[in-house]
């Protein structure tokens, strides 16, 4: 693996990582939104289901 495929890795898990920490916090502090855990792991799994096609792509 290339280092610019590794930066580019690392830099989508950060991404992922803190996109799922703001929902989290933001449900945390709406709870009668959602539960906070159950939308953090979607937000997650979400960016993951858009991303995934396109590394397997190549």
């Amino acid at each position: 693996m290339s280092s610019i495929a590794l930066l580019v890795a690392l830099l989508l898990g950060t991404t992922i990582v803190l996109t799922a920490s703001a929902l989290v916090y933001v449900t945390h502090r709406h709870p009668t939104i959602a539960t906070p855990l159950l939308v953090g792991i979607g937000g997650a799994a979400l960016i993951v289901a858009y991303v995934m096609p396109v590394i397997t792509r190549q």
